[in-house]
């Protein structure tokens, strides 16, 4: 058996020994989770919905529970009413109903594998804990990255990652006339169309040549002119060198200019939460990024991981990778429960799927990317095409724009990016399966789509952009 990661293990067969004696009134677990989040809760109501005798304890080091974060930017201009509307089950809940024993502002700050313990504090009364566990579940997630730039810890500088940054945000907007973005990827773009519906001016300053570095050069240029459409001034290489104010943050400080403001989010990423971890021997990747195999277990017996603080096996690289992603933690976090109860269950990897709103475009893409194929020395040819998303003939088509990469070896699709104002969230998913099911060139262009004017031309736009490939 093949397995992601650096190690292997007699996975199937000790899981389904596992199961045998985890007879329901014969033993009672303690299972320990922490990070009360995507992963970490999708873990916990599979072990809840497994029936067994589980005493389960989820450790939080915040005060909220298992909630959208993608729905956070939506806050700013109001197109998510409130936080209370981003909650997917609320404490009581998990307490009440599912009898999880759900703890806030417990922070964990080491783990003894040999005792099987974890250790931490009670932020609340500052009083330390020690929690024994027989599997053990890392869902931490990860924190934003600030680089060390003088005035980093200004009032008025802010990350973007949780409900209480979010109302930090938002509470230091109401004399905010202009906000500074650093970083040009996913948060950014969100965040600069929210501030502008909400009548800010938005700056946003990148250090690379382009926004959205995650598409190739020749599918942004769309994306720059959407930004000058709605007056987002664009500063491209250039690299932060300070925060200035004295009580406030006043100014930002590149290597070739100075830019005036009232407010700076930091948008350069995250990093997984996982130092406590120290010491533990469980192997983790040089971001921090916990290494895994598809069943969510470390290389230390009875400790699992998922999420933002794990990797994933992209399968499309064929190799661990980390993209931090909300669908991602979900799925391993509904994996690393299922094996923690010793119903195996293999995680299937990713294939890089993403999509996000930048005021009327859609930018979505999934597999590599040009620049990634490369990298990587794959033998490939790229196919780009731009036509109506819907019947050339019909009313309300808009242009939409499409970007296919295959390996020339093995006419294999690995990669796609969509660019428009309608349509481009139908055809990633039809790309998405593609990949995850490693279609030929000639599949892809076979495949049965619906076909009506005002949804589609008889041949969809994916299907004549891959049918301009040399044959």
């Amino acid at each position: 058996m093949c397995e992601s990661g650096s190690f292997t293990r007699p996975l199937v067969a000790k899981h389904l020994n596992v199961l045998c004696t985890f007879t329901k009134g014969e033993m009672e677990m303690n299972y320990v989770i922490i990070g009360g989040d995507a992963a970490g809760m999708s873990a916990a109501m599979q072990i809840v919905r497994s029936g067994q005798e589980a005493n389960i304890t989820t450790l939080e080091k915040g005060t909220y529970y298992s909630y959208a974060q993608c729905g956070l930017p939506y806050l700013i201009s109001g197109a998510v009413e409130n936080t209370e509307s981003l909650i997917a089950r609320d404490i009581d809940t998990f307490r009440n109903k599912y009898g999880i024993d759900a703890r806030v502002s417990h922070e964990v700050t080491s783990v003894d594998p040999e005792a099987k313990k974890v250790i931490g504090i009670n932020l609340e009364n500052q009083e330390t804990f020690e929690l024994p566990y027989d599997k053990l579940l890392v869902a931490t997630g990860g924190s934003p990255m600030v680089p060390n730039w003088p005035g980093r810890d200004l009032p008025g500088v802010h990350t973007l990652k949780t409900i209480p940054d979010i109302e930090a945000i938002m509470d230091d907007m109401s004399d905010v006339k202009d906000i500074t973005i650093i970083g040009g990827g996913y948060i950014g773009l969100e965040l600069a169309e929210n501030f502008v519906e909400a009548g800010r001016h938005v700056r946003m300053i990148e250090r690379n040549n382009r926004l959205a570095k995650m598409f190739d050069e020749d599918m942004t240029e769309a994306i720059h002119d959407e930004a000058a459409a709605h007056d987002v001034e664009v500063c491209l290489e250039e690299s932060v060198e300070a925060l200035e104010g004295k009580d406030h943050v006043q100014a930002v400080v590149t290597d070739k200019n100075r830019y005036e403001t009232d407010m700076v989010i930091v948008a350069t990423g995250i990093r997984p939460n996982t130092d406590f971890l120290k010491g533990t021997g469980v192997i983790r990747e040089k971001n921090g990024a916990i290494t895994v195999n598809r069943y969510m277990e470390t290389n230390i017996e009875n400790i699992y991981a998922a999420g933002d603080c794990a990797t994933q096996y992209h399968r499309i690289k064929e190799k661990d990778d980390y993209i931090p992603l909300g669908t991602h933690a979900n799925k391993q976090g509904r994996a690393a429960g299922l094996n923690m109860v010793g119903n195996p269950k293999a995680f299937q990897g990713i294939v890089g799927t993403s999509i996000l709103r930048f005021f009327r475009l859609t930018l979505a893409k999934t597999g590599l990317s040009e620049v990634e194929a490369k990298a990587m020395n794959f033998p490939i040819e790229t196919i780009s095409h731009s036509t109506s998303h819907i019947a050339g003939y019909f009313e309300g088509k808009k242009k939409l724009s499409m970007k296919i990469t295959y390996r020339t070896d093995t006419d294999i699709v690995i990669g796609g990016q969509v660019i428009g104002e309608e349509g481009a969230d139908k055809r990633i998913d039809v790309l998405a399966t593609a990949l995850f099911h490693r279609m030929t060139v000639s599949e892809f262009e076979d495949l049965d789509l619906a076909y009506a004017p005002p949804f589609n031309g008889v041949w969809d736009p994916l299907q004549q952009t891959i049918r301009r490939a040399p044959k």
